[in-house]
């Protein structure tokens, strides 16, 4: 649909032929240096206001890191307050998630200098994040060589675990099931929703300011595509004919398992399942990306993975192996 609008003007950087792609705008300012900017915004997922806003501030931070940047200028916040709510709620409520997404921000290094708020008839909240930096200090998205290979900073699952939270609190008919057949139990449930909560609320701050360090070629973050999704896009956007071949899939613990059940169909493990504030994916030299792996995991204590490898491929394919393995990734602490 918006391909027929004419949107863009051909002068973006780190994008085939300056067309809008992947996660940011990165524009040269009138002064010679790079503006990169990017938007989101985050429905409740969590019941906590005050992760839904620690959550949402990382999802939008999480476009500048994509782009190998580890800093953030400055953080406009767009905020949409419950109008269905009683008014004391909505008051609490709304504090707790800009609390939530300041935080975050703080923790970040950068601030909420303005933004916009509206009623809605579910409290959103998200921002505008915005970079400033010189030619050199970011890494450009469309540089994979054949030859690389594609690391992934946190672990799939997200989607599958805050789903499965709901349906336990609920006590629906597909908890149920799980439980009857003995797919997970109550403190799998729990643990797993908690490494989900955790993951998605832990900025991607030092996987993105480590890529320009170790030589990143390009770079996206996975979120509500999937990681086969944005795996495509990535490679759509590639100035080389590269496409990508993935062979490991790292999931939070038990989450594969659900899939496996058929209870719902997720499409984890076909690579579609919707992320929120999921991880880093990125294209670099083997080499490379075993010394930033283990930088990143001496710094953040949470592991890496290189899961993949980039081909040539006229087509531009990106796909999951037939034989691709599941890591079971268990909660650390």
């Amino acid at each position: 649909m918006l391909s027929t609008l004419n949107l863009g003007d051909g002068q973006n950087l780190g994008t085939t032929n300056g067309r809008i792609a992947l996660d940011c705008s990165v524009r040269r300012t009138r002064q010679g240096h790079v503006c990169i900017s990017t938007t989101d915004f985050f429905f409740p997922l969590v019941d906590s206001p005050y992760l839904q806003g620690r959550i949402g501030a990382a999802n939008v931070l999480s476009d500048l890191y994509a782009e190998g940047v580890g800093e953030c200028d400055f953080v406009l916040m767009l905020l949409a307050a419950c109008r269905d709510m009683a008014e004391d709620e909505r008051t609490i409520c709304t504090k707790e998630m800009v609390k939530g997404f300041n935080d975050a921000c703080l923790e970040a290094g950068t601030s909420v200098s303005g933004g916009q708020t509206v009623l809605n008839p579910w409290p959103v909240i998200g921002g505008v994040a915005t970079t400033i930096c010189s030619e050199g200090e970011y890494v450009k998205s469309d540089g994979a060589q054949v030859g690389d290979v594609v690391v992934l900073t946190k672990p799939l699952g997200t989607q599958v675990a805050v789903n499965v939270h709901e349906w336990r609190v609920r006590q629906t008919s597909k908890w149920q099931e799980l439980s009857k057949r003995n797919i997970i139990s109550l403190e799998q449930a729990e643990d797993m929703m908690h490494a989900a909560v955790c993951s998605m609320s832990r900025l991607n701050r030092h996987a993105g300011s480590l890529m320009v360090k170790h030589h990143a070629h390009a770079g996206t973050d996975v979120t509500g595509f999937g990681i086969l999704g944005h795996a495509q896009n990535l490679m759509d956007n590639q100035a080389a004919e590269v496409g990508m071949e993935i062979h490991t899939l790292p999931c939070i613990a038990n989450t594969s398992k659900v899939e496996e059940s058929g209870v719902l169909d997720f499409r984890l493990l076909k690579g579609y399942s919707a992320e929120t504030s999921g991880g880093l994916m990125i294209c670099m030299k083997e080499e490379d990306a075993v010394a930033y792996c283990k930088e990143l995991e001496d710094i953040d204590e949470e592991p890496a993975w290189i899961i993949g490898r980039v081909i040539q491929d006229p087509n531009r394919k990106a796909n999951i192996m037939d034989d691709f393995k599941t890591i079971e990734v268990e909660m650390r602490g």
